[in-house]
């Protein structure tokens, strides 16, 4: 049988999703966990894996278990075993089909930036920081070329292992709430890096280092060395999974819900 589940957490408790040696990944967590509930090992695959310090308010996870096990102990009874950084939101059986990664259509990512002289403090884990005041229309005009299917070879980090560095970036809003700009990012899939190494470009532009065409000129030369260095993983949020209707996944509206709130409460 296979098994859909909905998953948060918070990135700071672990050292990424994918699995590592010393057992401090997100999936090694929920792995643990899930062998647990279904009386023996089980493995995960996710729908996007995200790096150490990235948070996750909507990840989708699907596994194959031999048990027969009610939904509530997909959830409930894996929650009882994880950490508290982790929490399974919802299961769904589904058909052998689905695939977490594969049958995704689109991905959604928000970067929340505190733009402020002082450094965050009960923020640092769950926000970017940059002491410098940011232009917000300069750095919306930076990030125009970067929308549609673009070959994004400049923003992959080094150990990126996809195949194609071509991707569709369907959405890159960037809006001010108070003190916090916060950056809506939508795509088919991202590239290794890709969102936090944008981000930094654009920091740049609305720092004023650069020209708003500096962007696109990036984009162009395909080479991660013309751009500016990653950003802090600690603002990075994967808020939503996309899936064709007939999957019937839940909504990610308890992630939409607090991501916005998040946005919101410091002055929206």
């Amino acid at each position: 049988m296979r098994i859909a589940l909905g998953i948060e957490y918070e990135g700071s408790a672990f050292c990424g999703w994918q699995t590592q040696p010393s057992g401090c990944a997100v999936q090694d967590a929920l792995e643990r966990a899930l062998a647990e509930i279904a009386g023996g090992p089980v493995a995960t695959v996710c729908a996007g894996r995200t790096d150490a310090g990235v948070h996750a308010l909507a990840q989708v996870v699907h596994f194959d278990a031999d048990a027969e096990r009610p939904e509530s102990a997909w959830v409930r009874g894996v929650n009882a075993l994880l950490p508290d950084g982790a929490a399974v939101l919802w299961a769904r059986p589904v058909g052998d089909g689905f695939h977490a990664r594969y049958a995704a259509r689109e991905r959604r990512y928000r970067y929340v930036l505190l733009n402020h002289p002082v450094r965050p403090a009960l923020e640092r884990a769950r926000v970017g920081w940059f002491h410098l005041p940011l232009d917000i229309e300069r750095m919306r005009a930076a990030a125009q070329p970067l929308l549609g299917e673009r070959d994004f070879s400049a923003f992959r980090s080094a150990e990126c292992q996809a195949r194609s560095p071509v991707r569709e970036l369907r959405r890159l809003d960037i809006r001010r709430r108070g003190d916090h700009i916060v950056f809506e990012f939508a795509a088919n899939a991202f590239l290794h890096h890709m969102v936090r190494n944008i981000v930094g470009c654009l920091v740049y532009v609305g720092k004023g280092k650069h020209p708003p065409a500096w962007v696109g000129e990036v984009l162009a030369g395909r080479d991660r060395g013309l751009a500016a260095p990653t950003f802090d993983a600690a603002g990075l949020y994967l808020t939503e999974v996309i899936y064709d209707a007939a999957w019937q996944l839940p909504a990610a509206t308890r992630g939409a819900w607090f991501a916005q709130g998040l946005a919101d409460e410091h002055g929206g």
